[in-house]
């Protein structure tokens, strides 16, 4: 968001006096000072005269959407297709974590900038499972390699849990987020991902009351679940 814009809406001054002092070098943002054209991104630290601008406590919005493929988690508006527009939510949202362009199935999108790092730290072990579906049949091997981990990225993945679904379709859980991560493992062990849907991140799942393409808000007791969770990581992720 633009750093005018960003200022504007917390009803401290307009966005032509703050560019008056952009000017005057009386705003920076994580300690530097702000230029005109300067963006502010979810957990930047913006301050006018070296102090906190005082915020609006807008409602918090926790929204989960069942992706379909074709839409790119992303809130830049020059992205055809980017997961803001899609979902048109009324007031300013962003996606939590992100599935590929091809991907499909949850993801959660809200306002509060607070739980983007707790849910996103590798060390908390999250859970997030996935239903994938390859070009040819699983065997054992494929199935203890990938639950033993696999060398992408110069690293090797995490240990995790995998289930033989069927013959060409296996469940994977992982607390971990690598780069296109269960795709490039596939590939290491010589499979090709077909289809690949996410059905759960930790106390939240898919289930039929929302088709490809619809959203929600987050029901009270999911979001109560959820937040205990990421404020006490030791108790686990819960299960699907």
């Amino acid at each position: 968001m633009l750093i005018n814009k960003y200022i504007s809406e917390t009803g401290y001054c307009s966005r032509r006096e703050t560019t008056r002092r952009i000017a005057a070098g009386r705003i920076t943002i994580n300690g530097r000072v702000c230029v005109k054209g300067d963006m502010v991104e979810p957990g930047d630290v913006v301050l006018m005269d070296g102090e906190k601008i005082p915020q609006r406590h807008p409602e918090m919005v926790y929204i989960v959407l069942n992706k379909p493929a074709g839409i790119t988690c992303t809130a830049a508006a020059h992205v055809e297709g980017n997961i803001i527009q899609y979902v048109n939510y009324p007031a300013r949202i962003f996606a939590v974590g992100r599935l590929d362009k091809a991907s499909e199935g949850l993801i959660l999108l809200t306002n509060n900038g607070d739980i983007v790092n707790k849910m996103m730290r590798s060390e908390h072990h999250h859970e997030k499972e996935y239903v994938v579906t390859v070009d040819k049949p699983i065997t054992d091997a494929f199935v203890q390699s990938m639950s033993q981990g696999v060398g992408i990225l110069n690293v090797v993945t995490k240990p995790c849990e995998v289930y033989r679904q069927s013959e060409n379709v296996f469940r994977i859980v992982l607390t971990q987020g690598l780069n296109l991560q269960i795709r490039r493992m596939c590939k290491a062990l010589g499979y090709r991902v077909l289809k690949l849907e996410r059905i759960r991140i930790m106390n939240i799942t898919l289930d039929e009351r929302l088709k490809r393409g619809e959203w929600r808000h987050l029901e009270q007791q999911e979001l109560e679940l959820l937040m205990s969770q990421l404020d006490h990581p030791e108790t686990g992720t819960g299960d699907a």
